[in-house]
């Protein structure tokens, strides 16, 4: 028997998985670390803290499966994207905190950039939006405002990276720098079309050619690290939710899933012809494997997804663990007229308003906590049914079912919501650690593990289905008046 290392470094924990060639789980490990808020908007990690976390969860899961190291056939790395990281090429010390894709602390940057006209040409060669979320901005910003960096990185001195690139150069020791499409399509650097680092961006951002990493297929072997004696190849590397899609199985032209996560992120698989939208989602990089032809995905982003219920849990202090929201979203009947829209850092598509803020609304003398807690239940919901709506309009087709992942589809309330909010069904998968699972089967495929995706798709099992119950009309009122919540939180901040 053979394995799969999986590390999946996330926005609030790093975890490790052990995955055999059944596509099961026989260990996984996961630990939180801290999260900095130096300002308002603004949101960092520190990257010594990704990487101790990562590479303890690594060890644990290793010692905690049982299996000999000569055993594990090769590592795959899934990660959270935009995320920057910028360290010294020859200490491999970073030189700021990592700024995460949350932050909005370059949003004046990129108003610049429009009001010069070049929200265009950024979409053209991108397929962004322009946005404080994407890498671009924040490598500009880390050269700026951090003394000395700008003249080291024109000296070539400094190295920049996504956290996949910043781990693989902690596991090879400073052997490999690179990254792989998925993630590089993230960075609003990078031309979807040529693919390759696009000069006219790095220009327009000022950003040393010298500083980015290597770019390859998501399924190939980037380097080797060292475990127990063993050496051991990583061999498959995308973006969180790319990986979800390859995980869910969405190899085909129009096969979707939700990731519900810290945020929220809806992917389709929009094949070998790169498409626009029209609707205010975003065109990028399908996980492809070496040799394979490259495949596009409409994505779109919900900031504020799984994170509005840590608010509930840490700020608030409405219940002391996640899995409690449910239990008191169901204590009511409804919101009782209660709406939140929780654009903690802006809100993402179809809106696109870095300067929305959160906003409840509705609250009357008659108000309960347990009304609060479920309107904040049903808002990553709303939100993700906008995705949908935009995505419906950008194909013209209609979704005939949703996959989905990610810890809050653990959570039934939401998911029966978001099958009657929608009028699908909800399909969630007997494992829902989709995302391990999509890096895990890049990496087995390129060592031979799996032979083809057919294979992988054959080992998926269904959990259950969420069949929507909720008449269209009400369904239909409740989005309208969302819409009218959405409304009252866009251009908070000026």
């Amino acid at each position: 028997m053979k394995y799969i290392l999986t590390l999946d470094q996330g926005t609030t924990s790093s975890r490790a998985a052990i995955v055999d060639e059944r596509q099961n789980i026989i260990a996984i490990v996961n630990r939180e670390f801290a999260q900095i808020y130096p300002a308002e908007g603004w949101v960092e990690h520190d990257p010594m803290d990704i990487w101790s976390s990562q590479y303890g969860v690594m060890m644990e899961a290793v010692a905690k499966s049982g299996i000999d190291a000569k055993d594990i056939a090769a590592i795959g790395i899934t990660n959270q994207r935009e995320t920057t990281v910028v360290w010294e090429r020859s200490t491999g010390k970073p030189v700021y905190n990592a700024i995460v894709w949350q932050c909005r602390r370059t949003a004046k940057t990129i108003d610049q950039l429009k009001a010069d006209g070049y929200a265009e040409l950024i979409c053209e060669r991108t397929g962004l939006i322009p946005d404080a979320y994407f890498s671009a901005s924040k490598i500009k910003w880390i050269l700026d405002n951090v003394e000395g960096a700008r003249e080291k990185a024109e000296k070539g001195e400094l190295l920049f990276g996504t956290v996949d690139s910043w781990l693989v150069w902690k596991l090879t020791n400073g052997a490999v720098h690179a990254t792989d499409m998925t993630n590089a399509s993230r960075t609003m650097l990078f031309n979807i079309k040529t693919l390759s680092w696009d000069e006219e961006m790095l220009k327009l951002f000022g950003v040393p050619k010298s500083m980015l990493p290597n770019v390859k297929s998501s399924g190939e072997i980037y380097g080797y690290t060292e475990i127990a004696g063993c050496k051991i190849p990583i061999a498959g590397i995308a973006g969180d939710q790319q990986a979800a899609l390859f995980g869910q199985g969405c190899f085909e032209k129009g096969e979707a899933k939700n990731t519900y996560g810290t945020g929220c992120f809806l992917l389709m698989n929009a094949g070998e012809e790169c498409p626009k939208s029209e609707n205010g989602l975003l065109t990028t990089i399908a996980a492809t494997r070496k040799g394979q032809r490259v495949q596009y995905v409409l994505e779109g982003s919900v900031f504020i997804g799984g994170a509005v219920i840590q608010w509930l849990r840490d700020e608030m202090r409405f219940f002391a663990e996640s899995r409690d929201a449910e239990y008191y979203a169901k204590k009511v009947e409804d919101t009782g007229g209660v709406y939140i829209v929780p654009a903690f850092t802006g809100i993402g598509a179809p809106y696109w308003d870095m300067y929305a803020r959160g906003t409840i609304v509705g609250i009357t003398r008659g108000t309960k906590r347990e009304h609060i807690i479920r309107a904040a239940q049903e808002s990553i919901a709303y939100q993700s049914a906008d995705l949908v709506h935009a995505m419906q309009r950008d194909t013209g087709a209609l979704l005939k079912g949703l996959k989905v992942d990610g810890g809050a589809s653990r959570d039934g309330f939401l998911m029966q919501f978001q099958a009657d909010i929608l009028g699908v069904e909800v399909i969630k998968p007997l494992l829902h650690e989709t995302t391990a699972l999509g890096a895990a089967s890049l990496a087995g495929l390129t060592v031979g593990v799996w032979k083809d995706e057919a294979e992988i798709k054959a080992l998926r099992k269904v959990e259950k289905v969420y069949a929507p119950n909720m008449d269209g009309a009400a369904a239909e009122a409740k989005m309208k008046k969302w819409h009218k919540a959405v409304e009252r939180s866009l251009g908070w901040e000026e």
